[in-house]
């Protein structure tokens, strides 16, 4: 197998953090880089496993620090750079910007220059489903890859800005690069404030489940182990230039969700509460896959069904993974977004 090096932006977080386990598995010749700050949602008890693998190296540090970012490439001159690195809550958007912006795309930008200077042979830029807006409940519509994009948050706003930056370096530099727009990630290592493990961890603690407005929202839920392999297929067979959206079929409400892990768990669904809805927020998010299924043969494996009956019982039995993480700082952070 051919010897790579490879760079992972926010490889502490939770697709990024799951990417580096698939790569650490899929290709063991690689050498693999994480590049993270280990900001609140950032956590490297992921990898302990393989911390000390003499293919592994973390490196703390803000991708928009500029002097060290251009510095790293230089040394390491990487082939690849999968860039997971972005502040991703959209509540925390709201409560402050200028967080997203400085990260999202400042930080963006410098990598990119990074990339041009060392020549490296594909930039994959990890987006999300949020930057084309919102879909109406007209279950026929779906975003495809031509679809306009409208953000409606902060977040996705900062996400946009981000690829409209990367596809201008492919355009007018020629840096061999995509983007990828998935929809909802779920699966193991999902920092708790995201609906899913946030309900998990509240309904084994028999405390009440914040849902926004009347919990009618609409998501495109997708297995985060089916995102590794569609990054991993783009990496290596996407087109230089394309976009690819990659999405799991799988729509449903939040109150649905919420009410699946509570039967799941045999709890009351009396644990629901019921907030001031957030501001702009989208109605609902579906993908339209048929490019990267057609184009590259991607296929998810995971039913929502299955996925979430194993995403539950991983926080099941990894209580005290998410356990230390919601107490302290998080928890007054929760009390005054969802309960003050």
């Amino acid at each position: 197998m051919v010897k790579k090096k490879i760079l992972i932006t926010g490889g502490a977080g939770f697709i990024g953090g799951n990417f580096i386990q698939y790569l650490i598995c899929k290709y063991p010749a690689y050498e693999i880089y994480n590049l993270d700050l280990l900001t609140y949602a950032g956590d490297l008890g992921k990898h302990r496993a393989f911390e000390t693998n003499d293919n592994y190296t973390f490196v703390k540090g803000d991708i928009v620090n500029r002097e060290l970012v251009m510095t790293f490439f230089k040394k390491e001159q990487f082939d690849y750079v999968v860039h997971f690195a972005a502040e991703s809550h959209v509540d925390r958007s709201i409560t402050d910007p200028s967080v997203f912006v400085r990260t999202n795309v400042l930080g963006t930008q410098v990598l990119l220059e990074a990339a041009m200077q060392v020549g490296i042979s594909k930039f994959v830029h990890v987006s999300t489903d949020e930057v084309y807006g919102e879909l109406d409940f007209e279950l026929s519509t779906f975003f495809t890859e031509e679809t306009s994009l409208l953000p409606n948050s902060p977040y996705s706003a900062s996400k946009a800005s981000s690829d409209c930056l990367v596809r201008a370096y492919y355009k007018t530099y020629g840096l061999p690069m995509n983007i990828t727009r998935c929809s909802n990630n779920y699966g193991p290592y999902q920092f708790p404030e995201k609906l899913i493990p946030l309900t998990i961890s509240r309904v084994l603690k028999d405390e009440k489940i914040p849902i926004y407005g009347d919990g009618q929202n609409i998501r495109d839920w997708l297995h985060v182990f089916d995102h590794c392999t569609a990054i991993d297929l783009v990496l290596h067979e996407g087109v230089n230039g394309e976009i690819y959206n990659i999405g799991g079929h799988n729509e449903h409400t939040n109150l649905e969700v919420v009410q699946t892990i509570i039967k799941t768990l045999g709890k009351s669904e009396k644990l629901i509460k019921y907030v001031t809805d957030r501001l702009a927020h989208d109605k609902r998010y579906a993908i339209d896959p048929t490019k990267i299924e057609r184009s590259l043969g991607w296929k998810p494996i995971y039913t929502f069904e299955t996925g979430i009956a194993q995403t539950i019982q991983w926080y099941v039995e990894n209580n005290t993974w998410w356990d230390q993480i919601i107490s302290g700082q998080y928890q007054q952070y929760f009390e005054k977004q969802y309960l003050g």
